[in-house]
């Protein structure tokens, strides 16, 4: 009989223990915010989520759906915060949506429109009295790349050096690699290296703050279009959460003064497409083939060199 006392009241607290955890989930509510997570983007101001609480706010207010916003400490926290079930959305670049994919699964929720368009450019950036008017001149020169996570101040950059034939090991005299657009850009302003990956966006930003001066720094090679860096949710959402998600973020822009519409990195858009083709993220990613862990590897220890 104390056998079977026992037993009973073991399992009544274990259920009193899955209800409490149950009831402490995230699920949008006030008490409990769905977690939500961005990558170290660079943004118009020094705190990474004021540029996107106002859109975040806006679906609280419309679709009672309560957020917890953080940025993540680095691209690779991110992913490991959505696959250590940290988050339950998470803004990505498109090469971090991939590795979160990868390792873990998760759900595309929406990609930002900007005038109709869904993608955004990775660039290579040197002073224009450089002397160096093609990829190719870049042999012998020293260039800056973002975070090795980044998509458009590293990935694709590096993916365009190597199909126009420049090693980015052996080729290049000098790698520093800076950690984010906006450092990389610094590195090129300061005279510290001959080129600069960075976004389009991110070089536009920096003229706009005054960091680069649009008199003496140019393009010198343009990326395929990206597709916007893609707000993914937590495959352990609701298939309900993931709907309302979906209909919110389709729809804020009807609700909400137009300026508070922001995408990745802080830029005014006019909307969010729910509907957007994943598969588009893959196959630009499938260009990204020839940038090899090794080579990432590579990367690093010749940033390392003295």
């Amino acid at each position: 009989m104390k056998l079977i006392k026992l037993v009973t009241a073991g399992i009544a607290a274990a259920m009193l223990s899955g209800a409490a955890l149950a009831a402490n989930l995230p699920d949008g509510s006030k008490a409990n915010p769905l977690r939500v997570l961005m990558v170290p983007a660079d943004t118009g101001t020094n705190d990474i989520t004021a540029d996107y609480a106002p859109v975040f706010n806006g679906i609280t207010e419309h679709y009672g759906i309560h957020f917890d916003l953080r940025a993540g400490a680095s691209y690779a926290a991110v992913v490991e915060g959505m696959c250590n079930d940290q988050a339950d959305i998470a803004w990505y670049g498109a090469v971090t949506f991939g590795q979160a994919n990868d390792k873990c699964g998760v759900d595309l929720l929406a990609v930002d429109v900007k005038k109709g368009d869904a993608s955004y450019y990775s660039g290579i950036f040197v002073a224009k009295d450089s002397g160096i008017k093609s990829i190719s001149d870049l042999k012998g020169k020293s260039m800056a790349f973002g975070s090795p996570n980044s998509t458009s101040s590293f990935n694709f950059p590096v993916a365009m050096l190597i199909a126009g034939d420049v090693d980015p090991v052996k080729d290049l005299k000098k790698v520093i690699v800076a950690g984010s657009h906006s450092a990389s850009l610094a590195a090129l302003a300061e005279g510290k290296v001959d080129a600069a990956a960075a976004s389009y966006n991110s070089f536009g930003k920096a003229v706009k703050k005054g960091a680069i001066d649009p008199a003496k720094f140019m393009p010198l090679a343009k990326s395929q279009p990206i597709p916007n860096p893609p707000l993914a949710m937590n495959k352990g959402l609701t298939s309900e959460q993931k709907a309302t998600l979906r209909q919110a973020f389709s729809e804020i822009h009807t609700k909400i003064d137009a300026a508070k519409i922001r995408g990745y990195g802080g830029k005014k858009v006019d909307r969010y497409d729910t509907q957007f083709d994943v598969q588009k993220i893959f196959d630009a990613l499938g260009k990204l083939s020839a940038v090899t862990k090794q080579v990432k590897a590579d990367m690093i220890g010749k940033a390392g060199e003295r």
